[in-house]
């Protein structure tokens, strides 16, 4: 029985690891471009950005996951409804319903993007205003004083909140079971409903516990290389 509840949590789990590892391969440089544009010159695109984070931080995940699966479905039937049919409603009822997985991949990376980009945001502006003076005495370019006096900074003040965001994702991928996608805790918990077994769902815990310290671990290690560059 151990060995079959191991299996179907494996599944379960590798599950989990894509949304983790597909959700930091959108969220990270998404989250950047928010945070240039929040700290952008042009108002429009500043209010954009910084409407947008306040909007994702400010409502629950869970919320926003089922927004964006139910979401287009509803407005196609919205849109089928009305009685006067016109670009806008037939575009929205052409629309195609995203399927689970790719609506959890969605919800997530515009969720985590938002927190990324105050995390680059709070390590750019933390810089001292005179490193980027001293750099454009020196006749470098804006682009050369980010990459070859900021960037290694910055790297080295955000890694902290980073893993802190990197161990969250590991445990808010379980809120893919809102949708019925089934990751490890939906794996455990099927265990209690067909066969009467607690145990499963806490072993699930032992999965979360070794990749979180497999994270903190890595992040540690980070840290330690990034010594260098404390200012």
């Amino acid at each position: 029985m151990f060995g079959y509840v191991t299996q179907e949590l494996l599944l379960g789990f590798w599950t989990t690891l894509q949304i983790f590892a597909l959700t930091l391969l959108f969220s990270l440089p998404l989250g950047l471009v928010i945070c240039f544009g929040s700290m952008s010159r042009v108002t429009p695109l500043r209010w954009f950005c910084k409407t947008l984070v306040w909007i994702i931080r400010g409502t629950p995940l869970m919320l926003q996951i089922i927004v964006i699966f139910y979401g287009p479905g509803l407005a196609a039937t919205w849109a089928q409804g009305l009685s006067e049919q016109n670009a806008l409603t037939s575009w929205i009822a052409s629309w195609e319903v995203m399927d689970r997985f790719t609506s959890i991949i969605v919800a997530f990376s515009i969720n985590y993007a938002c927190y990324f980009s105050e995390i680059y945001r709070g390590g750019i502006q933390s810089i001292p205003r005179g490193q980027y003076e001293a750099g454009q005495v020196l006749g470098m370019t804006r682009g050369q004083i980010f990459f070859h006096v900021v960037l290694m900074q910055v790297i080295k003040r955000i890694t902290a909140p980073m893993s802190n965001e990197f161990i969250t994702l590991v445990k808010d991928t379980s809120l893919a079971r809102t949708i019925a996608v089934y990751e490890i805790i939906w794996a455990g918990q099927q265990f209690i409903t067909m066969h009467g077994l607690l145990w499963p769902l806490f072993y699930t815990g032992a999965f979360y516990l070794i990749f979180c310290g497999a994270l903190t671990l890595a992040f540690g290690a980070l840290e330690k290389k990034l010594n260098y560059y404390k200012v």
